[in-house]
């Protein structure tokens, strides 16, 4: 599941300003999200995993937020498996961009 939101636009549309070309996209895997709230129903509030996606110098930047870092803000050892699996996932996608 992903989301997207495409910044460029929206500011132009909401504020008239112009923006690089940037989007910030929500990446969700169902399975892990629901063992997430089984875990911490608090965890929601971190979900999706954003990734942002954005021009600089000619090139194309891609960031994601480290899962482990991001779900050391609730304080639930049950969630440490599902961070960890999470980042297995997304360096891979991160290997695979950086080819």
């Amino acid at each position: 599941m992903l989301t997207e939101i495409d910044v460029q636009a929206t500011l132009k549309k909401k504020l008239d300003v112009d923006f690089r070309r940037y989007a910030i996209l929500g990446a969700c895997n169902p399975p892990l999200a629901h063992q997430s709230l089984q875990a911490e129903i608090e965890i929601g509030l971190l979900l999706p995993c954003n990734v942002i996606v954005y021009e600089e110098n000619g090139g194309c930047v891609v960031s994601i937020l480290h899962p482990i870092a991001m779900m050391s803000v609730i304080d639930n050892p049950d969630l440490e498996p599902v961070a960890e699996e999470a980042r297995t996932r997304l360096e891979r996608v991160i290997k695979a961009l950086n080819v």
